[in-house]
């Protein structure tokens, strides 16, 4: 899974990393949109940010005259467009009758800011790209699907990871804009504690590499990355999965090596500075009373990022409360769930999306 991979292996499951996984041959078309002059929170513009997009299905306008079938899909950290084309997720959502039929819906699924095709430090300014964050990539999907998609609504917004987080901040942003929401994989609350330190360790371990040369390098620093990914490995892992497919240590020491080579070959040391530290002022919490849409909330009790002892001692009893649209559901450890990666086992929770879709239909 090169860099999409981020969302598949690194920051969710192996949020990323690895190589792409085999993607169904849905009729996508690709896109792309182009902002002009976007101005980053941080005060710095960018002559022109690019943004690519996949969409499926057509889009639909109902009788007020605004679309009434567009489902945003957003990936993990370090994912793209390509991500939620895992089969895992398309071909049991997708299909005819399923929650997402694309003959019924108008799904969009964008690359983010400094992911995929979109605009990045890797393009040429390195270090010197602005330094975004998730308030800037809701904006540019904002702009995207209003002035270059012409889409003035949406019937749903479903994110995974980073994608999970997103899907509160598009809430409080744009509270009228979508029906509903369905963060799968996160927790509405800063970035702190061991969540925070995993990341910051990733990040401090390719700058800490002399062949980093403060992102001016010419060839990757190896050794920086290899911190960097051994950290990404160890939080989107899944401990019951992972020792039953590898059971000896001959087993788990070539899986991590072969990881490894995988991983280093598709990652770009500074894109990895920049999406891992985007979470870094994520802070939903204050505001989630502002969101007024309908939430499907789902986490997995074997998630290393977002361990369901902190719903369980600390944020059900503190943000719940400020959301009673919402329905927050842990999954259970079984064989079928696998670790943080579990918000792309569509089979895993498929029900609950059936239920929460018909739930939130407009009348």
């Amino acid at each position: 899974m090169r860099l999409a991979a981020l969302a598949y292996l690194i920051l969710y499951c192996t949020a990323a990393l690895a190589q792409n996984p085999r993607v169904s041959k849905w009729p996508t078309k690709d896109n792309v949109y182009v902002i002009r002059n976007f101005r980053f929170g941080t005060g710095e513009t960018i002559p022109e940010l690019s943004l690519h997009y996949l969409t499926l299905g057509q889009p639909h306008r109902g009788t007020d005259g605004h679309i009434d079938n567009a489902i945003l899909l957003l990936h993990g950290t370090g994912g793209d467009r390509h991500t939620l084309m895992n089969p895992v997720f398309s071909d049991v959502l997708f299909g005819p009758g399923q929650p997402f039929d694309i003959t019924k819906y108008f799904l969009i699924l964008p690359d983010d800011i400094g992911q995929g095709d979109s605009s990045k430090p890797s393009d040429g300014l390195h270090m010197k790209f602005p330094e975004y964050d998730y308030d800037d990539m809701i904006r540019s999907q904002y702009i995207m699907l209003t002035e270059g998609m012409h889409v003035d609504h949406l019937r749903l917004i479903l994110g995974t990871s980073m994608g999970c987080m997103q899907s509160w901040v598009w809430g409080e942003a744009y509270p009228q804009f979508m029906d509903a929401l369905a963060p799968f994989a996160c927790y509405p609350v800063e970035v702190a504690g061991r969540n925070r330190m995993t990341r910051y360790i990733a990040i401090e371990s390719i700058k800490h590499d002399p062949a980093w040369k403060k992102g001016e390098y010419t060839t990757e620093p190896i050794e920086g990355l290899r911190g960097a990914e051994a950290m990404l490995l160890v939080m989107g892992s899944a401990p019951l999965q992972m020792q039953k497919n590898y059971p000896t240590r001959a087993q788990a020491e070539k899986y991590v090596d072969d990881y490894m080579a995988r991983a280093i070959t598709h990652v770009d040391a500074n894109n990895l500075i920049y999406y891992v530290n985007a979470s870094r002022n994520y802070n939903p919490e204050p505001k989630l009373y502002t969101i007024v849409a309908p939430a499907l909330w789902i986490n997995s009790a074997d998630d290393f990022i977002n361990p369901p002892e902190l719903a369980q001692q600390i944020i059900s009893a503190r943000v719940l409360p400020k959301m009673p649209k919402t329905k927050f559901i842990i999954l259970p450890i079984t064989d079928a769930t696998r670790g943080h990666g579990t918000h792309t086992q569509a089979a895993i929770w498929k029900d609950e999306l059936v239920t929460f879709m018909v739930k939130t239909e407009k009348k």
